[in-house]
């Protein structure tokens, strides 16, 4: 957690040797899928499941305030305020893509009738 309260849905599994994304409106605990309805759907288009693994490295790769799972089953935190801050990465990184992508559109954009 940081600025931003986190609640990613994307789930990435390799079946078989096969890369599968999922996008839910639900983290998969037994609450969420025993009293509400929920979705979780299959990513097929390539962009998107590419653009999807980006955004999953770049936080897997986030070590400022990361918790870590043994196999005993608990956590330990470890806090490294030196680390890398996914969310500081996606408040500036993002932005400039953002931006760029807006001007090209703008550039791209054609000229309805009412317009003319």
């Amino acid at each position: 957690m940081g600025r931003f309260l986190e609640h990613g849905r994307a789930y990435y599994f390799r079946n078989g040797g096969s890369e599968e994304i999922y996008l839910g409106s639900a983290d998969l605990m037994r609450r969420n899928l025993s009293h509400r309805v929920e979705i979780i759907f299959p990513v097929s288009n390539p962009g998107l499941v590419r653009r999807l693994k980006d955004i999953l490295q770049v936080q897997l790769a986030d070590g400022r305030k990361s918790y870590h799972l043994y196999s005993e089953g608990y956590y330990l935190r470890s806090i490294q305020p030196e680390a890398f801050d996914s969310q500081l990465h996606f408040l500036t990184q993002e932005r400039e893509v953002s931006n760029t992508a807006k001007g090209l559109s703008a550039l791209s954009h054609k000229p309805r009738a009412a317009e003319r």
